[in-house]
């Protein structure tokens, strides 16, 4: 007797995450050391980090399902992050896997919450095609772009825009991947750096109305200072929610994970920009990107809170 044929794989996720995984190597310091100059960290902590693959765990930590797709090595980085992905909850069939270094970052934290990143990624890491995504099995019901992986990303982005599925775009620093991605996402999440020097802008309120030129809805985050955004002609402001900063280090990945989890269910604008600046400050209060990503319970107990 024959076998049967199995039933095909799907991806019947929240919220798919593509884009750039790494680990982290958190140092903390009493100042950020200058030019020739040896400094001790008084603590240590290594993790799984990457924009994307933090936005991953952050919405996985919020009640989303959730699935990534990016590079990890097949070195003990790469084990130790994937294993941490599964543990979070995170579907993690669409990973890819090579003998190419996984991404590391060097992150050293002030005490005042301030931040130093170094990154080293291989050329390899960010050259995923179409071909590493099962188009016609993937169900996602939100999609969230770092920018990374520039030639599977924006096929995927194309792919969404003609199904009428959002996509979220976390636009922290210009690369390659953006030039197209923004006029493809549905929201356009960016640091006050990207509206500046994307835009060549002289101030974020002017970066952002450029940015309102070419996609739909934009939010500019700013920090402590919240963030501002506009959809259409209608503009607004948010500010930020008041937490003892302990380390900065993840609150944006928490931020655009929790805004791919919010558009995933549903959320009406404003509801969405407080569920989401609620994630990011409340990832301000622990050390490490990490482990600072917050749960469900706890935004929702800060939201109640404000």
């Amino acid at each position: 007797m024959s076998k049967a044929t199995p039933p095909p794989t799907h991806y019947d996720v929240d919220v798919l995450c593509v884009g750039l995984a790494c680990y982290d190597l958190i140092f903390t310091v009493d100042h950020h050391p200058g030019p020739n100059e040896k400094a001790r960290a008084s603590a240590f902590m290594g993790c799984g980090g990457g924009t994307a693959a933090n936005a991953a765990v952050a919405a996985a930590q919020l009640g989303a399902s959730t699935a990534f797709i990016g590079y990890l090595g097949t070195d003990i980085y790469g084990d130790q992050h994937l294993a941490e992905l599964n543990d979070a909850g995170v579907d993690t069939r669409l990973v890819v896997r090579g003998e190419e270094a996984t991404s590391l970052s060097a992150i050293f934290v002030k005490p005042d919450g301030a931040r130093s990143i170094v990154n080293y990624r291989e050329a390899i890491v960010t050259r995923l095609t179409p071909a590493h995504a099962p188009f016609a099995q993937m169900r996602p019901k939100a999609i969230l772009f770092d920018g990374h992986q520039p030639a599977l990303a924006v096929a995927m982005a194309k792919w969404a825009r003609d199904r009428n599925i959002p996509t979220v775009l976390d636009a922290d620093t210009v690369n390659e991947g953006h030039d197209e991605l923004v006029r493809l996402c549905t929201i356009l999440a960016a640091s006050e750096r990207f509206s500046q020097e994307f835009t060549g802008a002289d101030s974020p309120q002017a970066g952002m109305a450029m940015l309102a030129r070419l996609a739909p809805a934009v939010i500019v985050t700013l920090g402590e200072r919240g963030l501002i955004w506009q959809r259409g002609a209608q503009t607004g402001a948010l500010p930020a929610f008041p937490v003892k900063v302990v380390d900065t280090t993840g609150a944006g990945d928490a931020f655009h994970g929790a805004l791919a989890a919010g558009v995933a269910q549903g959320m009406e604008w404003e509801e969405l920009l407080r569920f989401a600046s609620a994630a990011g400050a409340l990832c301000c209060t622990r050390r490490g990107a990490r482990p600072g990503l917050p749960s469900l319970e706890e935004v929702r107990a800060l939201l109640q809170r404000a």
